[in-house]
């Protein structure tokens, strides 16, 4: 009998796994506050440190579009614990490189390399999906979205305090916790996926296409994939200006930008820890996706517009619902395809959610640049041209050159999604209903 099928050994992998996962999402949490602060320094100039800094995503988003399918189909093939050790070790390696950069080519090396390494996410749903009935995935995943959110309420208060003591600090820090967490894999982590359901390594299942390829060949995944796509590139607007939106706005430095990311860290605790699996037994994973989604496009939307730093406090907590949102998806996705093609689904969503981490920060950083940068002045002649001198006109004249305009556009997005996921889901139901 697998020791995966004992209850209490089925229990603590699920620990092990967890405080993995939080380990590596604090050392991931420290730098956040102050690797924004870091690119200003080298390049002199707030806008210029957005498009600089979307970029930065941008080459994280895009190694693990490259290599979230590779690392997935390898630990179908050779199992969950080596990928996950190896990730961790990377890390930590990764994070030393960084805390001794001389320059911008120097951290841009040191993103390459932390998004090669950070893909091994993908093998944390894996674990789960292999140690987890389908009927409790959603419950399941949302304790992994907690773990994360309780790395990102540790990491960004501890990047925020270290933050005021030098800007190199905090990543000797994350170097020393990602040697942790692989020492702490080392000895307790146990192997989730039995020899008997590993699947032979193929080149064309772990290329970004290949891995695509999986939502191919399940119609009915398309529709979830393009409402995660849209999901991924509208968050993606706080890691491509949050920090420096900040600043610029409210004043805040690396330790109120640490509260504040702490903050989210709960209020992402809270719904998807505790949340989650209560309301979509309640109401069904449909509407649960729908009013996450509606809850993410009002919060972002406040965001944009407030004009004090409590009023973007406030905005935190309609925006928190969006954490409804990412387990059901995954949940819903998880129930369509076979035990073996798990890891392969998680590292096609992955790949969708690092297209969207590619695109998304060159396009929220670039709109950054441009709104603060004053830039927007041909469009601002061309609008008035267009429009006359109204109120419309002056409302989207001064939209142009909002600092919040990103928050606005990436609002739109969400509620794009909100309104896919609502007839994707629904589908999916009937389909559901109709093979029962």
């Amino acid at each position: 009998m697998n020791a995966l099928n004992d209850l209490k050994v089925r229990r603590a992998a699920i620990a092990f796994i967890l405080v993995t996962a939080v380990l590596d999402i604090i050392a991931m949490g420290i730098i956040i506050p102050v690797l924004p602060h870091l690119i200003e320094e080298f390049v002199g100039s707030n806008a210029q440190a957005g498009w600089i800094n979307g970029v930065f995503v941008a080459l994280w988003a895009g190694m693990q579009f490259i290599c979230s399918p590779i690392i997935g189909s390898l630990s179908d093939k050779y199992g969950r614990r080596p990928v996950i050790l190896i990730s961790c070790a990377g890390l930590a390696i990764d994070y030393v490189l960084m805390a001794v950069a001389p320059n911008l080519w120097w951290l841009a090396a040191g993103r390459i390399i932390a998004g090669i390494t950070s893909s091994s996410f993908t093998t944390v749903f894996a674990y789960m999906a292999d140690i987890t009935a389908p009927e409790k995935r959603a419950r399941a995943y949302g304790l992994i979205g907690a773990a994360f959110s309780l790395g990102f309420v540790l990491g960004p208060v501890l990047g925020g305090f270290l933050g005021e003591l030098g800007p190199r600090a905090p990543f000797w820090f994350a170097a020393a916790l990602s040697g942790v967490a692989f020492l702490y894999g080392l000895f307790v982590l146990p192997e989730s996926l039995s020899p008997e359901k590993r699947m032979a390594f193929s080149w064309k299942r772990a290329n970004p296409v290949g891995a695509l390829m999986l939502l191919k060949r399940h119609a009915e995944l398309t529709g979830l994939a393009v409402v995660n796509f849209l999901l991924y590139f509208s968050h993606h607007v706080f890691s491509a200006v949050f920090v420096l939106y900040a600043g610029l706005r409210y004043g805040w430095g690396p330790w109120q930008v640490g509260l504040l990311l702490a903050l989210v860290g709960v209020l992402d605790m809270i719904v998807q820890g505790l949340l989650v699996g209560p309301v979509s037994k309640r109401l069904g994973e449909r509407r649960t996706l729908v009013i996450g989604l509606f809850g993410g496009t009002v919060g972002i939307s406040l965001m944009g517009w407030a004009p004090i730093g409590w009023a973007f406090v406030a905005a935190m907590l309609p925006n928190a619902l969006w954490g409804l949102a990412m387990p059901t998806i995954q949940s819903l996705m998880t129930r369509r395809v076979g035990e073996d093609e798990q890891g392969q689904l998680q590292g096609a969503n992955n790949s969708v959610s690092a297209i969207a981490g590619v695109l998304s920060p060159l396009f929220f950083g670039w709109i950054y640049t441009q709104s603060t940068g004053g830039n927007f002045n041909g469009a601002a002649l061309w609008v008035e041209s267009w429009a006359g001198h109204g109120p419309a006109s002056r409302l989207l004249v001064g939209g142009l050159h909002d600092p919040g305009l990103a928050f606005y556009l990436a609002a739109a997005v969400l509620l794009a999604a909100a309104l896919i996921g609502w007839g994707v889901a629904r589908q999916a139901s009937r389909d559901e209903a109709a093979e029962a």
